[in-house]
C-alpha cells in the first residue's frame, strides 16, 4: 500500500509541477517583461556597472529571449544570484530562466527539476596561481589550499583529480565568487580553482593581476547553458531556439547590421531562419519576426561573442571549441525546417 500512495502522490506532484509551470511564455508576455537569474560577479559574462546596467556574453542570451518573446531586448530584469541558490530561484518561479555559469549535468537535468536548453559556452575547469610561487603545473599543488565557489561542480571535479593523482590538498570554500576572489588576494588559499572563464574573468578584476597566472591545465569539461523549469516544453523549446538562432545567424552570415537586407536573399535556410518562408515563429507560439528581432536587437552568436569575451573586449577569449562546426568548433544549430 505505501508503494501505491508514493506513486501516486509521485504522479500527482508531477502532474501539479506540469501544471504550474506549463505556462512560463503567457506570465512573461503578462509581465511584459523577462525575469532572468545570473551571476553578478564574472566580467565578460554578466555583471552589472556602477550604473546598475548589466552586460555580457550570458547577459545577451537573456536579452535575446526577450527580444524573440516580447519584441524588446531590454525588456529584462536581471536577479542576481550565487550558486548556492541559483537552481532553487529557478524551481521556485523567482526567475523564469537561469543564465549563470552553471554546467550541465546529469543529475541537474534528472533530480533538480530543471533541464538544460543547450550550451551557451563550452568550458573547463582549471587553475590560478601565483606567480612567484613558480608553479608550472596541476601536478605540483599537492598538498595546497585552493578556494572555491561552494555549491558548484569545482568542488566535485578537485576531488575527483587529486584522488586520482594520488594528491591531496584542503577547500577553502565560499558562497559566492567575490568572496572566493577577495579570499585569493589576501592569501588566505594556495590556488584559485574554477572554470577557465571565470578564473580569466576574475584575475583582469585584480588589484595585481599580473602577479597570478592560470595554468594550461584542464581537468573537467564544463558545458555551460541555459537553465529553464521541467513540464514547460514551449518554454524550453523557446530558450533552446534562441541560442539556435544566434548560431544559425553566424553560420549563414546574417547580422544585427544585414538581417533587413538578408531577408531578400534567395537562400532557403536563411529565408526559413527569419521567416521569411515556413512556420518557424509558429512553431515555437511566437511572432513570425521573432527571430529577426533577436539577431537586429542582440546579434548573431559571433557579436555577442566578439564583444563580451572575445577579441573586442577586454578577456581577448579564442573562439577555441566554441567556434562554429565548420571553423574546427564545436558549435552549431540544428536545421531549421
Amino acid at each position: 500500500m505505501l508503494k501505491i500512495m508514493t506513486g501516486v502522490l509521485g504522479a500527482a506532484f508531477a502532474a501539479y509541477a506540469s501544471t504550474v509551470w506549463a505556462g512560463t511564455l503567457d506570465n512573461v508576455k503578462a509581465k511584459g517583461i523577462l525575469t532572468c537569474g545570473t551571476n553578478p560577479a564574472t566580467a565578460g559574462f554578466s555583471v552589472p556597472d556602477n550604473d546598475g546596467k548589466w552586460a555580457g556574453f550570458v547577459v545577451d542570451y537573456c536579452r535575446a529571449v526577450a527580444a524573440g518573446v516580447l519584441g524588446d531586448a531590454t525588456k529584462v530584469k536581471f536577479i542576481p544570484l550565487n550558486a548556492k541558490d541559483r537552481f532553487t530561484a529557478l524551481q521556485s518561479g523567482e526567475i523564469d530562466i537561469l543564465a549563470h555559469n552553471a554546467t550541465w549535468t546529469s543529475s541537474r537535468d534528472t533530480s533538480l527539476g530543471i533541464i538544460f536548453a543547450g550550451t551557451y559556452f563550452y568550458d573547463g575547469q582549471g587553475f590560478m596561481v601565483r606567480k612567484s610561487e613558480n608553479i608550472k603545473s596541476a601536478k605540483d599543488l599537492d598538498g595546497a589550499s585552493i578556494c572555491v565557489s561552494q555549491g558548484t561542480t569545482t568542488e566535485l571535479n578537485l576531488a575527483d583529480y587529486f584522488r586520482s593523482n594520488g594528491m591531496t590538498f584542503s577547500a577553502v570554500g565560499f558562497a559566492d565568487e567575490e568572496a572566493v576572489i577577495k579570499a585569493y588576494e589576501e592569501g588566505r588559499c594556495d590556488v584559485f580553482s574554477a572554470d577557465t572563464s571565470s578564473l580569466n574573468a576574475a584575475r583582469i578584476r585584480m588589484a595585481n593581476a599580473d602577479d597570478s597566472v592560470v595554468l594550461n591545465e584542464i581537468i573537467s569539461k564544463e558545458p555551460l547553458g541555459p537553465v529553464v523549469r521541467q513540464g514547460d516544453d514551449q518554454w524550453l523549446n523557446i530558450a533552446k531556439w534562441t541560442l539556435n538562432v544566434m548560431l544559425a545567424a553566424e553560420e549563414f552570415g546574417v547580422t544585427s547590421k544585414n538581417v533587413d537586407e538578408m531577408k531578400n536573399s534567395d537562400n532557403p535556410n536563411i529565408r526559413r531562419l527569419l521567416g521569411v518562408e515556413g512556420s518557424f515563429g509558429k512553431d515555437v507560439g511566437l511572432g513570425e519576426t521573432w527571430s529577426q528581432d533577436i539577431i537586429k536587437q542582440v546579434g548573431n552568436y559571433s557579436e555577442i561573442f566578439e564583444r563580451s569575451i572575445g577579441k573586442e573586449s577586454p578577456l581577448k577569449i579564442e573562439r577555441g571549441v566554441n567556434a562554429l562546426w565548420n571553423a574546427g568548433g564545436l558549435q552549431y544549430a540544428p536545421p531549421i525546417r
